[in-house]
């Protein structure tokens, strides 16, 4: 069964240290994270690496897209320069190399799907034939707010833990359409954005006995993470956890 604990570090602990990188992933486990959301998508040469925006702009000194390059050149680039605005020595990881430091220090793992448009399918197959291959122990699951790529991804590991991701809902995604995919690929979890959880969503997804979790724009108070909790919330992603008693 799908366990993840209160606090999840989002993206590492990306207020704290370079967003999707092993250094951010290390000092989320230094402060006792027990478990890491990382984003993941693919480069030119279908080695799945980890990085959030459709481009590099952002979190790197690259510019352009990821599928644009090999890895060999990806990982050339600063990925802490856009954090502390001077050059590191910094890469871009790899989520093999992600898997091996979670695997060797016992962190469970958030895979939340990135891919870029038109390359969800090869992400997809990417990702699984590494995972498939990796004697990976700790509990881990699949999450995207791309359903379609968890529900392939299923169709490549079945055994594995998924969730979908709900930014809000409109005409084509209902909370009753979201409770239905899960029902359907027997999905184990649900991750909101704060700003649209309530006490119906709440209801709903206890009476489907699926877990709720949270993410945020912001880095929540503790009084709020209580809150939620108290709601019924399983899990919250958390960007600095510095305020939270961690056991």
């Amino acid at each position: 069964m799908l366990n993840p604990p209160k606090l999840i570090g989002h993206r590492g602990v990306k207020n704290l240290s370079p967003e999707n990188t092993l250094n951010s992933i290390e000092l989320a486990h230094k402060l006792g994270l027990k478990w890491i959301e990382i984003d993941v998508k693919i480069s030119k040469d279908l080695v799945p690496i980890l990085l959030h925006d459709d481009t590099l702009e952002r979190t790197t000194d690259g510019k352009g897209l990821p599928t644009d390059f090999n890895y060999d050149d990806l990982k050339k680039l600063d990925a802490g320069f856009s954090f502390y605005n001077y050059s590191t020595n910094i890469c871009i990881p790899t989520l093999k190399q992600v898997l091996l430091f979670c695997k060797r220090n016992e962190i469970g793992l958030n895979i939340e799907l990135k891919s870029n448009l038109g390359f969800e399918k090869n992400n997809v197959e990417a990702i699984a034939k590494l995972l498939s291959n990796f004697n990976f122990t700790n509990q881990y699951y699949f999450s995207s707010f791309d359903w379609p790529s968890v529900i392939l991804m299923k169709k490549f590991l079945p055994n594995s833990y998924y969730g979908l991701l709900i930014d809000g809902f409109s005409k084509d995604i209902s909370l009753k359409n979201t409770l239905d995919i899960c029902e359907k690929y027997n999905f184990s979890c649900c991750g909101f954005n704060k700003n649209i959880i309530n006490s119906d969503i709440m209801n709903e997804m206890k009476r489907h006995n699926l877990i709720t979790t949270i993410y945020s724009e912001k880095n929540l108070k503790p009084s709020e993470a209580n809150a939620l909790w108290s709601m019924g919330v399983k899990s919250i992603f958390i960007d600095d956890p510095k305020e939270f008693k961690i056991s």
